[in-house]
Order: C-alpha cells, then sequence, then structure tokens
C-alpha cells in the first residue's frame, strides 16, 4: 500500500501578496471567460438540452453515425452525436426546432437505422428548469455564506470562505465553457456538491487556526494533512468515475465527474493560498486594528 504524506509548505517565504496573487489571476480569467460567452451567446455557461428543451434519439446502426451524417439525415437541429461504448447503438441529441415525430419518421427512413427510444425536453420545461437551478444554486451558496458567518462571527474568517466558494464554482463553470461541455440537470448537482466540499475544507482550516492550541503554520499544517488528503482522496474517486463513464459512453457521469476534478482542484488552492492568506493577515494584522 503506497503511503500518503502531506508535504509542509514554508508559507514564511511567501508574501500575502504573492500568495494570494495566483488565485485572484485564475478567478479573474474565469470570470473574464464567463463574461465573452455571455457576450456571445446571452448565457454565462452553455446551456443543454434540460435547461434549452430539445429532442434525443437512440438508434442503431451496424455502420458508424458521424456528425455530418446525422445532420445529412436530420438536418441542422442535429446537437450532437454519442456513439454507446462498446455497442452499435447512438444517442443524437437535437435543438428544439425540430419535432420528435418528424425525427423518428427520418429514422425509420434511414437505411441500416433502428429508433431504439426517443425522448423530448419542451423549451417551457427548460425554462422551468433554469429557473429552478439558479434558485437551487443561490439558495445553496447563501446557505453556506449565513453558516460561515455564523460558525466565526468575523468578517475576514467568514468572507474567506465565501470567496473561496465563489471560486471553486466559477472556476469550473469557466473551463466547462472552454472545453465544450453544457450544463445540464447533472452539472448542476455537481456544482451543489463542489460548495459543499468548499465549505468543509475552508472550515477544517478556519477552525484549526482560529479555535485549536498551537501557532499559525503549525495549525495550518495540521489542517493540510486532514483536508488535502480528504481531497486528493475524492479527486482520485472522481477521475476513476469520469474515464470510466467515458469509457462505457456515459457522457453525463463523465462530465460531472470532470466537473467535479476541476472545482476541488481549484479548491485545493483556494483553500491553501487565498484563504491561508486571508487568515494569516486576519491572525497578524487584521484582529490588532
Amino acid at each position: 500500500m503506497v503511503a500518503f504524506e502531506v508535504p509542509e509548505v514554508d508559507y514564511t517565504q511567501y508574501s500575502n501578496r504573492q500568495l494570494i496573487a495566483v488565485p485572484l489571476a485564475v478567478l479573474a480569467v474565469a470570470l473574464g471567460v464567463l463574461a465573452v460567452t455571455f457576450a456571445m451567446t446571452g448565457s454565462p455557461v452553455a446551456l443543454g438540452n434540460d435547461f434549452t428543451g430539445g429532442s434525443e434519439l437512440t438508434v442503431q446502426s451496424s455502420d458508424s453515425i458521424s456528425q455530418q451524417q446525422a445532420t445529412d439525415i436530420f438536418g441542422d437541429s442535429v446537437v450532437s452525436v454519442q456513439q454507446v461504448s462498446g455497442q452499435d447503438q447512438y444517442i443524437i441529441t437535437f435543438d428544439d426546432s425540430a419535432e420528435i415525430s418528424t425525427l423518428t419518421s427520418q429514422a425509420e427512413q434511414a437505411e441500416g437505422i433502428t429508433v431504439l427510444q426517443s425522448g423530448t425536453t419542451s423549451p417551457v420545461f427548460g425554462a422551468d428548469n433554469q429557473r429552478l437551478a439558479v434558485m437551487g444554486v443561490g439558495v445553496a451558496f447563501l446557505g453556506m455564506s449565513l453558516l460561515a458567518f455564523a460558525l466565526f462571527r468575523s468578517f475576514v474568517p467568514s468572507i474567506a470562505i465565501v470567496i473561496s466558494a465563489f471560486s471553486d464554482i466559477v472556476i469550473p463553470v469557466a473551463i466547462m465553457n472552454l472545453v465544450g461541455i453544457k450544463l445540464s440537470l447533472g452539472t448542476v448537482a455537481a456544482l451543489l456538491m463542489l460548495i459543499g466540499y468548499s465549505v468543509d475544507s475552508d472550515i477544517l482550516l478556519n477552525n484549526h487556526v482560529l479555535r485549536r492550541s498551537g501557532g499559525f503554520y503549525e495549525s495550518t499544517y495540521r489542517a493540510m494533512r486532514t483536508g488535502v488528503t480528504m481531497t486528493i482522496t475524492s479527486i482520485a474517486a472522481m477521475t476513476v468515475m469520469a474515464i470510466a463513464a467515458t469509457l462505457f459512453g456515459i457522457e453525463l457521469m463523465a462530465s460531472i465527474g470532470l466537473v467535479l476534478v476541476l472545482g476541488l482542484t481549484a479548491d485545493l488552492m483556494n483553500t491553501y493560498m487565498l484563504n491561508v492568506t486571508l487568515l494569516r493577515w486576519y491572525k497578524y494584522e487584521g484582529v490588532n486594528r
């Protein structure tokens, strides 16, 4: 069995500005990506069929179906074509411009294609999903923020948790835009889980530094040993899930796994660079003001 030992970081070698510069720069770039996406599409993140409405066909074909071949058969309403791993089945998704009955008829008329399953999401239902998802993330974030302020009752330690959690959400959403992962109900669930992961590691750090005995750096390292081990274990588990889901063609699970890996990696940076910097400033300078 491989033993894992969290290395001790000598924070005294770095000033507060040096430590906080990297996470703030990454956050600024992520916000820039969201701003550009919003300017181009009207939404900060590309929305999937769960939020825009659309149709989906699961078909069987002995010949492979490419995106271009699907467009030739069904027209420009084709959004994506995904083969079910190890099988001669394909999942074809369409935007809300096409009727599912027309698509099914076109598939049945195409040579060598058998329709196995069909489904559709109306634009109205998609809009309802979008509103509920925004409310869910907003309520979860507000609840997390209130919990942080209730636990520590000091502005700097509490706002450090809120900023870290905000960055943990924004960074993976920005990368989703860059790598072409659309927002779905599954990825929204992943973002909600990230809020939980983020507040867990940040509260662990704040609790060790502000409420346990020992110096600042000793307390920080004690928190790191537990927090980094927990987070890296979760990253490893989510990586395995994303790889396995990709191999078996389960796109939703692969997207959830990737979003969690990105968010948890961002959480390591934000907790042990951004949050530690704010806590060190609060411990050595802020409390004396």
